[in-house]
């Protein structure tokens, strides 16, 4: 079981210091995807980095800005183009003159005709000015950003170090409050489990997410994040054992005990995991990999 932290003590546009080196405004845009809102992180002092400045809102650029006032805006690093992330980037450069660093999506995919809207939108707009899609530093008076590419959530999401407290913001890659959304064709479940071995070999003191509280027993925290995952996968291949099934087929037996508007969400979740159980050939694919594809346990 997911040993979830979701308490979190805040208000809305405050800024509050949560680590010698960090400090957190988050804006009011609650959600089913949000929690209680993006935590926008403001890293160093006099010289600093503002992490996912969040969505286009006046209300919380001004909260961002009285938070910085006296000092020095020289970075602004998102970790993806989900519309509750990044498209403040623009307003904030333009009022600081601060460097935008990220990585761009290299295709943005349409959206399918019916499927259920798994998160906030997305930023088609967004382009950094420095492209950290193979990672690198982004320094300041007493402070150093890693960035770590972490495809899976989103193709470019990238998570950034703090070498300084051990600390890494983990962008929607890994959430104290819940599970990540992994939604093909962008989200890629193989890719997702590579990342999350790659910052567990890290051995981070704490995590920073974007929407909730910060995680500090990062391991088992990330032990408990990949076990949910092997369990639905193991759950699938469970029931495949009694013949070919469709998506559409599995979805009300292996969540039964989950609200049905909540299916759709689901099955696009259960996509991901086919996929990650097709390459690894566990299971064939009477088609190209959909909702309605037939499936079955490979030979």
């Amino acid at each position: 079981m997911i040993p979830y932290v979701r308490e979190i003590d805040f208000q809305y546009g405050a800024c509050d210091p949560v680590s010698p080196l960090i400090r957190r405004v988050v804006a009011n845009n609650p959600g089913p995807f949000t929690f209680k809102g993006t935590g926008t992180y403001i890293v160093g002092h006099g010289e600093v980095a503002v992490i996912d400045p969040g969505p286009d809102d006046p209300t919380h650029l001004a909260a961002i800005l009285k938070a910085v006032e006296g000092e020095r805006v020289i970075a602004i690093p998102i970790t993806h183009h989900h519309s509750d992330h990044s498209p403040l980037a623009a307003a904030l450069k333009a009022a600081t003159g601060a460097t935008v660093y990220g990585c761009a999506v290299a295709h943005h995919h349409a959206e399918e005709a019916g499927a259920p809207r798994m998160e906030a939108g997305h930023d088609h707009d967004f382009r950094p000015d420095v492209s950290l899609c193979a990672g690198g530093t982004i320094e300041g008076p007493g402070w150093t950003l890693e960035a770590i590419p972490t495809p899976g959530h989103t193709s470019n999401h990238l998570c950034y170090a703090l070498a300084e407290e051990n600390a890494l913001f983990s962008g929607d890659h890994i959430m104290g409050w819940s599970t990540t959304v992994i939604t093909p064709p962008d989200g890629d479940m193989t890719d997702y489990l590579q990342s999350l071995a790659k910052v567990r070999a890290r051995g981070f003191a704490t995590l920073w997410p974007t929407h909730g509280p910060p995680i500090r027993e990062v391991a088992p925290f990330i032990d408990a994040y990949v076990a949910h995952r092997q369990e639905r996968m193991d759950q699938i291949t469970t029931a495949l054992a009694a013949g070919p099934a469709t998506i559409n087929d599995l979805v009300p037996k292996l969540y039964a005990d989950v609200d049905s508007r909540l299916w759709p969400a689901a099955a696009r979740s259960m996509l991901a995991a086919i996929i990650h159980l097709e390459r690894a050939g566990e299971i064939e694919a009477g088609g190209p990999p959909g909702i309605d594809t037939s499936y079955r346990l490979a030979p």
